[in-house]
């Protein structure tokens, strides 16, 4: 904040010096310290109280010495420039006008005093400088500037060398991502902890992204619906930009990045590295390899026609219609222009049925819980069998090895058999990985299906013509253009969906709904 203003003073001599009183804190310590701009300002006017000065203005801010940009610093300037008589400008001490030696404006100030156009006063260091100093006090006030730039720079490396020891041990320095939040212990100890409205909408961004069908812009229109937004006031909404940085940004999975690497930190992931890994494969497809015939996306590109199986080709007019027809690459076939629109609404009816009342969605939510319950028991089982498989296959390399020691085999056969146990050793890790992905696999398709169903509607209505691309090629497969009819299969589990919402009652039982 600035306090700019006249400052009531008694009735003075008009020959006295007229003075600037400039108070300043770059942190927040300094505003609770015996820096503060109110006892700066109370010592300051003491002195000019002394001096005889006459008090024209007192200008108090907080901005850091080492800022390119110091608005309120260059305000004061600009005002000193264009006074037509001489100004005394009252520091507290040589740090308080600067910690920086190659400050611009250190040498602005410095040329003005030699040019007897100001004075410049520090009273706690008992300083002026005018043109008439000597080399004594100028060599005093370089060596100040230069102790307030060490101590400054010295203090950097300290706060440096300990958010950086920080980091080794798994600490953020930093205020909490969106999705956790700053915590005050018991015990007085700061901790970051997930957000619980935040989190979920947070995870919900990585498996949408991660099922391939949808965009960050897509995204971001479901988490304005959702209420995700950014956690100061006035709380907006996320853009497409900060949904990006967030896919990106690897703490969220249990790693946090500093200028010298990366470190694992502490704190509670949300989500795996797989599913992070996962965002990461769907965006560097996109990224690299975009057809090259694809200048205009449309919603219906790789659509065939029914009569002859040639592609149907997307036609823009008057820059505002799109017109579906058959290329007749093998000449003409009996196919019909359609308007895009007329088959988009077919397509609209069809993630229509899906939708399913709330209490059907619970159930199924149920269901699917205990459907992963049921392979993660099935998961852990066939996970320690291969652990146990890998024990037993280092324990016969040891083994073998101890009797290559004493003889009883030969060299070259205690080879065919440590290159054997390895591969088989190789095998078995990738056995453990494939199961470790079909947990994430399960649980990410089950539960991006269902919000498709649920809300497919409404994201292929605000979507545009590559996404919705997208979502046709996720739900429909064996599509054909007959006439002005859209023909297809449903792709599972959409065509189980489908046959589920057909059905009046739902029995409660699991194993009597297996779809």
């Amino acid at each position: 904040m600035v306090t700019l203003g006249p400052v009531t003073h008694t009735k003075r001599d008009i020959q006295s010096m007229k003075a600037v009183i400039l108070a300043r804190v770059s942190t927040e310590e300094q505003k609770e310290a015996g820096n503060s701009l109110p006892a700066q300002i109370a010592r300051l006017e003491n002195y000019c109280k002394r001096k005889d000065f006459e008090i024209d203005k007192v200008y108090s801010f907080d901005e850091s010495a080492y800022k390119t940009k110091r608005d309120e610093f260059d305000k004061t300037l600009e005002y000193l420039k264009s006074s037509k008589c001489k100004i005394a400008i009252c520091f507290d001490k040589v740090d308080r006008f600067s910690r920086n030696v190659f400050d611009k404006r250190v040498a602005t100030l410095y040329d003005m005093a030699m040019r007897d156009e100001v004075e410049l006063h520090f009273a706690s260091d008992n300083l002026v400088i005018t043109p008439n100093i000597s080399a004594t006090e100028k060599f005093q006030f370089g060596i100040n500037l230069g102790l307030a730039k060490y101590y400054s720079d010295a203090v950097s490396d300290h706060v440096k060398r300990a958010f950086e020891q920080k980091r080794r041990i798994g600490e953020w320095t930093s205020k909490a991502k969106l999705g956790y939040k700053n915590i005050t212990l018991e015990n007085g100890k700061k901790d970051i902890v997930p957000d619980p409205d935040r989190a979920p909408l947070i995870q919900k961004c990585f498996e949408f992204y991660a099922s391939g069908t949808c965009s960050t812009e897509m995204i971001a229109q479901l988490m304005r619906k959702d209420g995700l937004t950014n956690k100061r006031p006035p709380y907006k909404p996320l853009t497409k930009s900060q949904i990006d940085r967030i896919l990106k940004d690897p703490f969220y999975y249990g790693e946090m990045t500093g200028k010298n690497g990366t470190y694992p930190h502490k704190y509670e992931p949300l989500i795996t590295k797989w599913l992070f890994d996962k965002c990461t494969e769907v965006r560097e497809p996109r990224k690299m390899h975009k057809p090259k015939y694809a200048s205009k996306p449309f919603a219906f590109r790789g659509l065939k026609c029914a009569y002859c199986g040639c592609m149907v080709s997307t036609e823009r007019k008057k820059n505002k219609y799109n017109y579906l027809m058959c290329n007749q690459y093998k000449g003409p076939c009996g196919a019909i222009r359609v308007k895009e629109e007329d088959v988009l609404l077919q397509v609209e009816d069809v993630i229509a049925s899906f939708s399913m009342p709330d209490d059907v969605l619970v159930d199924l939510n149920k269901k699917i819980e205990e459907n992963l319950k049921d392979e993660q028991k099935f998961n852990r089982f066939s996970k320690d069998r291969i652990l146990a498989d890998m024990e037993a296959s280092e324990e016969r390399i040891k083994i073998s090895y101890q009797d290559r020691l004493v003889g009883r085999i030969t060299p070259e056969y205690y080879d065919n058999i440590v290159i054997k146990e390895k591969q088989l050793q190789k095998d078995l890790n990738k056995d453990f990985g494939a199961h470790i992905e079909a947990d994430e696999e399960y649980l990410l398709g089950s539960n991006y299906v269902l919000t498709v169903a649920n809300r497919g509607l409404e994201l292929f209505k605000s979507s545009k013509a590559q996404e919705k691309n997208e979502i046709i090629n996720f739900v429909l497969q064996n599509s054909t253009l007959e006439g002005k009819e859209l023909k297809f299969n449903l792709k599972m589990p959409f065509d189980a969906l489908a046959l589920a919402h057909q059905r009046t009652d739902w029995l409660p039982d699991r194993d009597s709904n297996p779809n």
